[in-house]
């Protein structure tokens, strides 16, 4: 038996579907019981916060996908670093075998928000006598779903700096990986860098924006220091906004401009293209570009 966390999520919610369309048995914890319903599985409700609704969600579970949100620091904690620790905890109590865990690429110690954040989770994973599973995915296409994200109220989009190259993947692909991962046979121990095919100039995501909207959108480059002034703007901490600033350069530097064949190498498939992206999700894009 599965218990998929972080199960309404955009890797979560894809990973429910496949499993779903496979047959394999799971269930998913949420914190909802309406959007729980939504998802037309067996689900339970938990919330990390609660040790003890952990624990009972994974009574009779053997494998674990471990997905948490949350990378910005509460009052100088990181609540996903306790969140995600205390789970692997409780899988060890409830004689779980393997962990198939969300992190991000460039986890590392010291590293900015998430980078930082989910290093710590990771080593407490790989310590835990566990078998595991990293994936380590490149910026989610899905970032260009979210109201007030990436594009300018004139509906043109906010690139990061440089014309830089971003490798960017769909999160299905990611779903794919990790139901793979979870239903497959045992890989041992490893992490996996997951990026899209292709590692796309702004300029040329721009481009396949604008061929998807039928409208011309232009690539607006945004400097880090101008990503901060925004953020603090809009009431975001000075502090949080630096580190954010200071990824948006590192990306701007070329942080995610690799690709891999890891999607093709557990899935059987080719990653999804930017282009076929930007298609499948035509309408929702015109809807958060206002136009």
């Amino acid at each position: 038996m599965i218990l998929v966390t972080g199960a309404t999520g955009s890797v979560g919610g894809h990973l429910v579907r496949r499993l779903r369309q496979d047959g394999v048995p799971f269930k998913a914890l949420v914190r909802d019981a309406a959007k729980g319903r939504s998802l037309g599985c067996d689900t339970v409700l938990g919330d990390f916060d609660d040790p003890g609704s952990i624990e009972a969600a994974l009574a009779g579970v053997d494998r674990l996908f471990l997905n948490t949100a949350g990378a910005e620091p509460v009052e100088g904690e990181q609540p996903m670093v306790r969140r995600q620790k205390a789970a692997v905890d409780a899988a060890v109590r409830a004689g779980v075998s393997s962990v198939v865990k969300v992190s991000v690429w460039h986890a590392r110690e010291g590293g900015k928000l998430a980078e930082g954040a989910h290093w710590p989770a990771d080593q407490h994973l790989k310590a835990s006598g566990l078998g595991w599973s990293l994936l380590r995915p490149s910026g989610f296409m899905q970032n260009f779903l979210a109201r007030g994200g990436v594009f300018t109220a004139g509906g043109d989009f906010i690139g990061a700096p440089g014309d830089s190259r971003v490798s960017y993947i769909d999160c299905q692909d990611i779903a794919d990986c990790a139901a793979r991962l979870l239903v497959g046979p045992d890989r041992g121990n490893a992490a996996y860098v997951l990026t899209g095919p292709q590692a796309l100039s702004q300029s040329e995501i721009a481009e396949e924006l604008s061929v998807a909207l039928g409208r011309r959108v232009r690539y607006v480059d945004l400097a880090p220091a101008d990503l901060a002034a925004s953020l603090t703007v809009r009431g975001v901490p000075a502090r949080f906004a630096a580190d954010v600033a200071e990824l948006w350069g590192a990306v701007g530097r070329g942080a995610q401009a690799t690709t891999t064949t890891a999607v093709r190498e557990l899935t059987g498939h080719e990653a999804r293209t930017f282009a076929e992206f930007v298609r499948r999700h035509r309408d929702a894009l015109r809807a958060v570009s206002g136009r």
